[in-house]
């Protein structure tokens, strides 16, 4: 089985090039190796190895830049995986693409169920609603995974932002009134790479599945978590969000509720403390 995965540099996407190994040929590029902004680049690509399953790691992710940069957030997260779903199509492939908490305002109490309507908040999560609704509407065999707080061992996330910051400042001020379920990239790989290799996956319900690990946080509980992990003593002080203003504002309520995963695939990821322990136990930051 031919596999084609883009966004290998990315958190998910190294972590998918490893996990998706056993199920066949893998073929993962980069943006130098596919550009999502190029249209006749991802024609070509998709007809020339006419792969069995697509999976769609790359994305914009630059949450605040975002907020300045709309256009080519949208031209990567909307129109690159419009163009991905429609060649999927053309060949009768799988396509996976993967979502975020950020589609939802952060304003229910409960955990967010598929179902729940959208209301992103900023210019990120809305392109990747919009990428997410042009997946659907393409007609193509699809699965879409909703993550949150996605941290890994390598590239740019909260984990390694935290570490770097607790070696080289005297105190940290971390945000206390948003609250998710920080997921490992490499747990979300190893779940795709089961669900991938059901024999009857095919007969699954395609749509929107969430994905993420259980129980839950504040990034400030998190970042207490990252640093008791390394042995760090560096002082972290919880503070509200207008006491640290950003770009792009931020759902205060990021958690999935991933019941509808474990009904269609019997997959349920772990705990995030167990995940970050694993995590950081591969990092050897102690």
């Amino acid at each position: 089985m031919r596999i084609l995965l883009t966004g290998r540099s990315g958190q998910i996407g190294s972590a998918l090039e490893h996990a998706l190994a056993p199920l066949g040929e893998v073929i993962a590029v980069d943006r130098a190796g596919l550009d999502l902004r190029d249209a006749d680049a991802i024609k070509r690509k998709i007809g020339g190895l006419k792969p069995a399953i697509i999976v769609n790691a790359a994305a914009y992710t630059a949450v605040d830049r975002a907020e300045q940069e709309e256009r080519l957030a949208f031209e990567v997260n909307s129109q690159g995986a419009k163009e991905l779903a429609r060649q999927a199509k053309s060949i009768d492939a799988l396509l996976i693409h993967f979502s975020t908490d950020y589609v939802f305002d952060g304003e229910k109490a409960l955990p967010y169920v598929e179902a729940d309507a959208p209301n992103p908040l900023n210019a990120y999560g809305r392109s990747k609603l919009e990428g997410e609704r042009a997946v659907a509407a393409s007609g193509c065999r699809h699965f879409i995974f909703r993550a949150s707080w996605v941290y890994g061992p390598t590239g740019r996330n909260f984990l390694r932002t935290i570490l770097a910051a607790a070696r080289s400042r005297p105190d940290l001020r971390v945000v206390d009134d948003q609250r998710g379920a920080p997921t490992s990239s490499q747990e979300i790989a190893a779940a795709v790479a089961r669900i991938l290799a059901s024999p009857d996956i095919l007969q699954k319900p395609g749509g929107v599945y969430h994905l993420s690990a259980a129980g839950e946080t504040s990034w400030y509980g998190f970042a207490r978590a990252i640093l008791e992990d390394a042995g760090l003593n560096t002082p972290v002080a919880p503070v509200r969000s207008d006491q640290y203003p950003t770009a792009a504002r931020r759902p205060k309520n990021s958690l999935l509720d991933n019941t509808q995963l474990f009904r269609a695939f019997g997959v349920a990821l772990p705990d995030w403390r167990q995940g970050l322990r694993e995590v950081s136990s591969k990092m050897e930051i102690h």
